[in-house]
């Protein structure tokens, strides 16, 4: 009995008090996700790029 006025609940809620986005607030929010995402992903792979050479150079000097 209390899973399904569990369930009635949450359907009224998601139904009538819930605001979903526009379309047009849901495509731009995406834009924003996979730019800052490009960024993250760029920014991490130069970090990575910068300390495998600085590794080679440290590995150099002593081999």
């Amino acid at each position: 009995m209390k899973l399904k006025v569990y369930v009635e609940e949450a359907y009224n809620e998601l139904v009538h008090k819930v605001s979903w986005p526009t379309w047009k607030e849901l495509q731009g929010s995406a834009i924003v996700v996979m730019v800052a995402s490009f960024i993250i992903a760029l920014v991490i792979f130069f970090m990575d790029f910068s300390f495998e050479n600085l590794m080679k150079m440290i590995y150099k000097l002593f081999y």
